[in-house]
């Protein structure tokens, strides 16, 4: 009669099993697919060379700044919103709510559409400084601010109260507390998921082409969009999700590192 197999031996099983169906799915995709089609469709080395310089000066660089201004915008208004939402006085804290409720239940693609159409509609005129640029600015950094508002807010509420009365103590006004003490530190706490903000803001100004732009306002998906038509070939397409990649890979390995580090640090 067999003996009954340990824990371990059953996990180390179980474990050779996952690891043998990986291997057979990855060999059974490498078989069924067709290689020589997908090469010609999406790895075309003369159209590849053809992307270069103007995929990185213009769509990468595009894209860029239509993340960082974004960020900056949604980091400023974001905060804004976070002290609202702390803030003593009721109406304050009822404008945050509905805002941050507002701009998180809507997609991003409808916020866009609104800044590109209602705006205008309703300020007849009036011209968002910048142009595309102040209109992704905006866009972008509404939406971001939502999110930033409730990471902000739940960073300043992680900051041990002594803090503040610490402060107070040596005769610090409240207002001054926060600027001095209390913000500082709490930004030092929401470093990484608003580092990861940033990820998805990078990715989500794709959505620049729902306002439309001039060729030279063109962002990587646009770009590969753009010349993935002219040529009948997705190789550009290709290209603009590795252009992604190489921003979006090491900032999310930032992330990780300020994630761990944090953790360590508590």
């Amino acid at each position: 009669m067999t003996s009954r197999l340990s824990r371990r031996q059953r996990r180390r099983i179980s474990q050779g099993i996952q690891y043998a169906l990986f291997v057979a799915a990855l060999v059974l995709v490498g078989v069924l697919a067709d290689w020589d089609r997908l090469q010609n469709q999406f790895a075309q080395k003369d159209l590849v060379a053809e992307l270069f310089p103007e995929i990185i000066t213009t769509a990468l660089r595009n894209t860029v700044v239509y993340t960082l201004s974004g960020f900056v915008f949604g980091l400023v208004l974001g905060l804004l919103i976070a002290l609202m939402r702390l803030s003593s006085v009721a109406p304050y804290r009822w404008v945050a709510s509905v805002y941050i409720e507002f701009f998180r239940g809507l997609p991003a693609l409808l916020i866009f559409i609104f800044v590109g159409v209602a705006v205008p509609l309703a300020f007849p005129g009036t011209e968002i400084p910048g142009g595309t640029y102040g209109k992704v600015a905006l866009g972008l950094g509404l939406v971001a601010a939502a999110y930033m508002a409730e990471t902000i807010r739940a960073g300043i509420q992680a900051v041990p109260k002594g803090q503040m009365e610490a402060a107070r103590s040596l005769g610090f006004s409240h207002a001054r507390a926060m600027v001095s003490v209390i913000i500082p530190q709490a930004f030092r706490i929401v470093i990484p998921p608003l580092t990861n903000e940033l990820v998805l803001l990078f990715k989500d100004s794709s959505l620049v082409l729902f306002l439309g732009v001039t060729l030279d306002e063109r962002e990587l998906t646009k770009f590969g969009r753009d010349l993935a038509s002219q040529t009948a070939n997705s190789t550009p397409i290709l290209v603009a999700g590795l252009c992604y990649l190489i921003v979006t890979v090491p900032l999310s390995f930032v992330v990780r590192r300020l994630e761990a580090r944090a953790d360590k640090a508590k």
